[in-house]
């Protein structure tokens, strides 16, 4: 049951007060996302170099970039369920270490299944994400909830940090450095977070509900609630992620920019992602934002319906004689349409996690790492499809009409949710 407003209101009042904890989490939180972020965009960046040195195809290419998308996808539920259960702090601490021995194996790799095993373990790092997400969610004020998990979300500009960083590394010391660039800041995190930050078993107000065992945790994924939520909130994130991954080699190709010029160009949409999660989770705080993500999600349907077209001429037959139309949308105008875009999406991520908060919070580390399984699963498949529209369709904007497609279907089934809860209120 959706909680009620006197009962909402008894919420805010029961807030877990830690002393400096919730700082130091929601400042550290972020600093981990971001760096298991920028490593599963390494492929990204240096993608187009790689490509070149190996010969890689665009399919093999695909699946290389999906690999970290479905192994954390894979990992991120029972990564969320084990933070429950252990605690977030030791479930994150253990995955950023992981991710370790992997990005050094990366910078010695020799061929495309080295690759390959590399993406999967960088995947890994999917549960400090989903861990982080439950070790925020118990330690935040509920009053501040949205503002903690959209800070927490804006991580995800740790792709910029890789559109900004690797260039330059490759071009200065050759690309097998540009892994190893992330190595040291990992550590210091993981050792910041061990030194500075508590466990939730540190005070009785802050623990979590009690662990489901797994019998319990299918029963609870029979039920509708749970996923109608997530599968809004899988949207906004696999879109972000799929795009992140294969925005540098869409505008290398699509307006012949240098792999320095093309992920450059390629950093405001994740800036405007991160600034617009802080947004929506902190407006979300203040008022029930279950109305307005039907606005955002049409914003962003108007901008992936424009996205979509690609260079065309025309032949128009006039009175004169014929005329000769041609379009091409202008690398400026794409790009301030993509960070528009990016703006929307990032206010729904962040409006959407507070709903699954307000309306899931003692289900935290179920329903959260259910929204970030089948986003990681959507982005996994994203640049497959891109493949699909570049090879077999031809078309290079054929990613834009699929994600349209995705989000009509995404619209539709929270119509139907729409009607059916009121069918039940009645």
């Amino acid at each position: 049951m959706m909680p009620t407003a006197p009962q909402f209101d008894q919420e805010l009042d029961q807030e877990p007060t830690g002393g400096y904890r919730p700082l130091v989490v929601v400042l550290l939180s972020p600093l981990a996302f971001a760096l298991v972020f920028a490593s599963w965009t390494i492929f990204a960046v240096l993608g187009v170099e790689l490509r070149e040195l190996h010969g890689f195809g665009e399919a093999r290419f695909a699946v290389l970039l999906a690999m970290p998308m479905a192994i954390g996808a894979l990992a991120a539920l029972p990564m969320a369920l084990l933070a429950q259960r252990v605690g977030g702090r030791r479930v994150m601490i253990a995955c950023l270490l992981l991710i370790c021995p992997f990005l050094w194996g990366l910078s010695h790799s020799r061929d495309y299944y080295h690759f390959l095993l590399a993406g999967a373990g960088l995947g890994l790092g999917a549960g400090s994400l989903s861990a982080g997400l439950v070790y925020v969610a118990g330690l935040c004020p509920r009053r501040h909830a949205g503002l903690a998990l959209g800070l927490y979300g804006a991580g995800m500009v740790g792709a910029g940090l890789s559109y900004l960083l690797l260039p330059l590394i490759s071009q200065a010391y050759g690309w097998r450095s540009a892994p190893l660039l992330y190595l040291l800041p990992v550590l210091l995190v993981a050792a910041l977070l061990w030194l500075f930050a508590d466990d939730l078993d540190a005070e009785p107000s802050a623990r979590p509900a009690r662990p489901l065992r797994l019998a319990a945790v299918l029963r609870r994924l029979a039920c509708w609630r749970l996923w109608r939520l997530a599968l809004v909130y899988s949207f906004f994130y696999g879109a972000f992620v799929a795009l992140a991954l294969w925005l540098p080699a869409y505008l290398s190709a699509q307006y012949q920019l240098p792999l320095k010029g093309a992920a450059l160009a390629a950093l405001p949409f994740t800036l405007a992602v991160g600034m617009g999660q802080v947004i929506g989770g902190a407006w979300a705080d203040r008022r029930d934002f279950s109305a307005l993500r039907w606005w955002v999600s049409a914003f962003v349907l108007v901008c992936l319906f424009l996205l979509s077209y690609p260079p065309f001429a025309m032949q128009v037959q006039g009175v004169h004689g014929e005329i000769a139309l041609y379009y091409e949308a202008p690398l400026w105008g794409f790009l301030l349409l993509l960070s528009l875009m990016g703006l929307a999406m990032g206010v729904g991520k962040g409006s959407l996690m507070r709903l699954i908060h307000r309306d899931h919070g003692d289900e935290m580390p179920l329903v959260g790492g259910l929204a970030l399984t089948l986003g990681g699963l959507f982005a996994a498949l994203l640049p497959l499809v891109f493949v699909v529209g570049n090879e077999w369709v031809g078309i290079r904007t054929a990613g834009f009409m699929f994600l349209y497609a995705s989000l009509v279907v995404c619209m539709l089934v929270m119509v139907w949710d729409h009607a059916s809860s009121r069918a039940e209120r009645a």
